[in-house]
């Protein structure tokens, strides 16, 4: 490459002697020497340096076709050997630094996919734990059928796990990282439905936001909740509707809202006060989103969350 490039630049200063005035014998040297330093490397630069030196020496600096020593000509050489070196110094710099910076972007990227490749398979480590988890629960379920109200309760902390297990397997998912939050609801919420015979219609809307994955966690269990309470008391005969609507019309907070068709609450029944297990985790729910939930009963009961938007 540094003779091809030397080649070329001795050629083209020949075609262009006739055109040029006297005194540019290195003219087509320079950019000879700064191509092939900076596409070859620091030795052909200086291979074709020292080549051009000599040619521009004999042909093109008078007394041509000669070696000739006099004062002009040891300026001459002088100017374009320091003028050549300081190029092939500062390329050679610049290569070295686009190297470096390949090889640190390299090995970035192979620690980025080794750590998404441990990531993932903590991840699907902790969802396989809590699944193992619910299953030791239904066996340890069955040794309590003689005592009904530790069974079902087992029955409930089983079922929560199992939900837990598949809203990690699908927040942690690489293929659902860029999934909307609506769809992202919409799949979690057919998931709890689903669970039991009959038709529910399901609507969601929610815009396109981003929220951290900790706090999609949250507000999923949240949702999954709310619905398995939905399904225990609104829709004994298995028909109704449920409509999941994420407010982002204020600047601070978020509003989840959560309605069902069902026959709501009870005259009087306070159920914010409520001291049963599904009310404490959907108060812990709100806690950890640093909001508050709160509860209507008009055609059906409607939770409404509202919590702080992500900093």
């Amino acid at each position: 490459m540094a003779l091809v490039f030397f080649l070329i630049a001795v050629l083209l200063r020949f075609i262009s002697d006739k055109a040029l005035p006297p005194g540019f014998p290195f003219l087509t040297f320079f950019p000879a020497v700064m191509l092939t330093a900076w596409l070859v490397g620091l030795w052909p630069g200086i291979i074709c340096a020292t080549l051009s030196t000599l040619a521009a020496w004999y042909f093109f600096i008078p007394p041509a076709f000669s070696f000739a020593v006099n004062g002009p000509v040891v300026v001459a050489l002088s100017f374009f050997i320091v003028v050549a070196s300081v190029d092939i110094a500062i390329i050679h710099g610049m290569r070295l630094a686009r190297d470096r910076l390949s090889n640190e972007r390299n090995t970035n990227a192979s620690l980025l996919i080794h750590q998404k490749t441990l990531y993932a398979e903590l991840q699907h480590r902790i969802a396989n734990n809590l699944a193992f988890v619910a299953s030791m629960l239904t066996l340890q379920s069955k040794k309590l059928e003689g005592n009904r109200e530790a069974a079902d309760a087992l029955i409930d902390a089983r079922m929560r796990l199992e939900t837990l297990s598949r809203i990690h397997r699908k927040l942690y998912d690489p293929d659902n990282a860029n999934v909307p939050l609506r769809m992202l609801l919409r799949d979690i919420a057919e998931d709890v439905l689903q669970t039991r015979d009959g038709r529910i219609r399901l609507e969601v809307e929610a815009p396109d936001v981003t929220l951290p994955a900790e706090q999609v966690m949250t507000l999923s269990l949240f949702v999954v909740e709310v619905l398995t309470n939905s399904l225990k008391h609104a829709f004994s005969g298995g028909h109704g509707m449920v409509n999941i609507r994420l407010d982002d019309s204020r600047p601070e907070v978020f509003i989840l809202s959560i309605r069902d068709d069902g026959p709501g609450l009870p005259d009087g029944f306070d159920l914010s006060a409520s001291k049963s297990l599904g009310m404490r985790i959907l108060h812990s729910f709100a806690r950890t989103l640093k909001g508050e939930v709160a509860f209507t009963s008009d055609r059906g009961l409607k939770t409404c969350l509202t919590f702080a938007r992500p900093a």
